[in-house]
């Protein structure tokens, strides 16, 4: 069993940076890899960002490669992602998610626990 609590979301300019932090707490969760993923109104849950490999590479979308950056502190068991150079079409309900260590990376079936998410305004 792992929970999950997302925080950091608000409502910010073109160019603005966020900062989202993910909680984890459960007796497994160090079995479990961790990953982002967005929804915006009326379109699908999409993948954003994890790691794998032992939490030693990081994964991104091709829309955010460049400007988002994963990373977790295991003594917290907290896992960021820092959002830089933000854009309108960042604008969505971003959700922390775990999964199996060595299941699907990009694969949201995969994923086995959710938050319950925390939404991101881009404006312009």
């Amino acid at each position: 069993q792992v929970q999950l609590i997302e925080s950091g979301g608000g409502l910010v300019q073109v160019g603005a940076s966020l900062r989202l932090s993910c909680a984890a707490s459960g007796r497994t969760v160090s079995s479990y890899a961790m990953g982002w993923f967005r929804q915006a109104p009326g379109k699908e849950r999409e993948f954003v960002s994890t790691l794998m490999g032992g939490d030693s590479i990081q994964d991104y979308a091709d829309s955010v490669k460049g400007r988002f950056t994963i990373s977790r502190d295991n003594a917290k068991n907290t896992v960021y992602l820092q959002m830089n150079r933000l854009k309108p079409e960042d604008t969505a309900v971003y959700y922390c998610a775990a999964r199996p260590r060595m299941g699907r990376v990009r694969d949201r079936a995969t994923y086995a626990y959710w938050g319950q998410g925390t939404q991101v305004t881009v404006s312009s």
